[in-house]
């Protein structure tokens, strides 16, 4: 039997950090790596508050295998340049594991990164599939793909009946990655697809953009990209008096839309993760949240508490922080957590995963609607 030279390298580097543990506080580092700066920070946020939260109740029931979890967090602005930059310092930092990144553009460069160095990476929120399309042994996710959601978004408006449709995105991985799913499911349904083009991210005006959408006469209008983009165009396209059914995925699904769009939100259709803060048996937990006051609906709250679970999980499974042990069983292994039970395929996506499409109000509440 073998070993490859870079899972020796990682044998030998937690052999070292065992005994060195031995000799201080015993602790396992989990990296946390995303926006606490810049136009996606709300989104950062709930990364943070649900990985904090799972540390911290984590280490109050004993912590892993005795050792107390220790966060080391990190800004990577959702910017692919300061993603690689922070996932060299969690390097640097001797983390074994991240929970990170959020967006998918800082995902895919950072996980080279962790690939290479031997370090397991458990994404919460980044949904674009090329990201464990390379056959990488420490790569995992807690949320669903855009293949899974892309097509619950495009089922839906099919079931509209609309007549035109337009196709927009903001030229990222993440979106356009996910407005291409929506537009191919509606292809293949017959449904025809008026426009199919990208804004740029970061932009303010988009008058252009909502007389192409006035003249192309659709009813429908598809946006992949995040919320302060969107909630820009909705407040222009009311006012420009354009009629048609707004929709968008989860990077939209921000209370901070409705401060951008004000009324304009009202009917905006939205594809999010189903509200596992809404389910009895997380009650314990979102009281937990709650007397911090903080708010576990976010979309991405309760998929990051997941994600440091079952990177603890993992580790009490396989009796080791060897990150490819770990990776090993959470691949054979079976998870209970606030998300559900998780189990992963051979490329660490999970089995398994809902969206659900919601109706959005101008008071940042939503309906479900399937």
């Amino acid at each position: 039997m073998t070993m490859s030279v870079k899972k020796l390298a990682t044998a030998v580097g937690t052999s070292v950090a065992l005994m060195a543990a031995g000799q201080a506080a015993a602790e396992i580092k989990i990296g946390v790596a995303g926006p606490m700066t810049g136009p996606v920070a709300q989104y950062g946020d709930m990364q943070f508050s649900g990985t904090r939260m799972a540390i911290e109740q984590i280490n109050a029931n004993g912590g892993v295998m005795g050792e107390e979890l220790v966060a080391v967090e990190m800004d990577d602005v959702c910017d692919p340049k300061q993603a690689v930059t922070v996932a060299n310092s969690m390097i640097n930092e001797g983390v074994s594991f991240v929970v990170g990144h959020l967006c998918s553009s800082s995902t895919q460069p950072a996980s080279d990164i962790y690939e290479d160095e031997g370090i397991l990476m458990v994404t919460p929120a980044s949904t674009s599939p090329d990201i464990t399309e390379r056959g990488y042994e420490l790569v995992f996710r807690t949320i669903g793909l855009d293949n899974m959601q892309g097509p619950v978004a495009g089922d839906y408006i099919a079931s509209q009946n609309p007549e035109r449709v337009a196709v927009v995105h903001d030229k990222q991985q993440y979106g356009e990655g996910i407005a291409t799913a929506v537009r191919d499911t509606l292809k293949d349904k017959g449904i025809e697809i008026a426009m199919f083009e990208g804004i740029t991210a970061g932009a303010k005006d988009f008058s252009s953009l909502v007389t192409k959408l006035k003249q192309a006469d659709v009813d429908y209008v598809y946006y992949g990209g995040y919320h302060p983009e969107l909630g820009l165009i909705l407040r222009q396209a009311r006012q420009a008096d354009l009629d048609a059914t707004f929709m968008g995925p989860e990077g939209v699904g921000n209370k901070d839309i409705n401060t951008i769009a004000g009324e304009a939100a009202e009917g905006l259709l939205v594809t999010l993760p189903p509200s596992f803060d809404e389910k009895a048996e997380n009650k314990t937990l979102v009281d937990a949240f709650q007397a911090k006051g903080e708010d576990p609906s976010g979309p991405f709250v309760l998929t990051s508490y997941a994600a440091v679970q079952v990177i603890a999980d993992g580790i009490e499974q396989a009796g080791s922080t060897d990150p490819f042990e770990v990776a090993d069983t959470l691949r054979s292994g079976s998870f209970e957590t606030p998300i559900g039970t998780v189990q992963y395929d051979d490329k660490g996506d999970l089995e398994s995963f809902e969206f659900v499409v919601y109706e959005w109000h101008s008071d940042g509440s939503k309906t479900p609607l399937n």
